[in-house]
């Protein structure tokens, strides 16, 4: 599995009037954990899709390891980027283990080695291995996206995105997989671009967290690092929410003693 940084230089994209990002330049060094927060309509969807040509932007380049990803045809760099939806998308004809197996096949991956990866990824991410005869509508949401999540990581990548993946999920189901999930990138050594929602979420997950608005980048830093430093009060607002809602949680639970 290749390990390899991204280098997002001068970034635009726009849909008629409307700026989504606004040159927008990042580096991600290899092997770390970043989340992408910020209002909706902010740019974080937006430009995590341009890491891997979902969405072309208008100006700038995206290089990853080095090479400008506008150079190959789309599909030979998405089959080396795994990406996890919040919907997780998995097809409903196929089993679970066919699910997982979709990009192996494309790569004409030997039928022994792709046996052999679908049912390390079921152990990695948790799951039985017997699950891989099931079909995806036997699945409760969480086992859905722990599927997606190993349907991912399937060709071994070196890059993990990831769109909101854990916000139809349950707290407690939501809970135990982004915690998975960050023992998985530890573990694979991947470089990880996570959009969220949940600023707590991306506390407690990321290593580093980029706040974006109106398709700019507005703070980028270690989230302990954030929370001592930052001025804006639009971005300490944001950091702040997960000790209002501890606080408020912390009154409401003890008021009931």
């Amino acid at each position: 599995m290749a390990v390899t940084d991204i280098e997002i230089a001068g970034v635009e994209k726009r849909y008629g009037e409307h700026v989504a990002l606004a040159r927008v330049s990042l580096t991600i060094p290899a092997g770390q954990f970043v989340a992408l927060v910020g209002a909706s309509g902010s740019g974080k969807t937006t430009l995590l899709k341009t890491l891997n040509r979902l969405i072309t932007p208008d100006a700038g380049a995206i290089r990853i390891g080095g090479e400008d990803i506008g150079a190959g045809p789309p599909h030979r760099l998405r089959r080396k980027i795994g990406y996890v939806f919040q919907e997780v998308g998995l097809f409903p004809h196929l089993t679970v283990g066919e699910n997982i197996a979709v990009t192996p096949r494309l790569l004409d991956w030997p039928p022994a080695r792709i046996t052999a990866r679908v049912e390390a990824l079921l152990a990695l991410v948790a799951l039985p291995v017997a699950m891989a005869s099931r079909a995806p509508s036997e699945l409760s949401g969480g086992q859905r996206q722990r599927v997606g999540v190993a349907r991912a990581l399937a060709a071994e990548p070196g890059i993990l995105l990831m769109d909101e993946p854990f916000g139809a999920l349950d707290p407690l189901t939501r809970d135990a997989l982004g915690t998975d999930v960050r023992a998985l990138h530890d573990r694979l050594g991947l470089t990880t671009v996570m959009v969220t929602h949940d600023m707590a979420e991306a506390v407690l997950l990321a290593d580093r967290i980029v706040v974006l608005r109106d398709g700019a980048v507005v703070a980028d830093g270690a989230p302990e690092d954030l929370a001592r430093s930052v001025a804006d009060p639009g971005v300490r607002d944001l950091l702040d929410a997960p000790r209002r809602q501890a606080l408020r949680l912390a009154a409401r639970l003890g008021g009931g003693q």
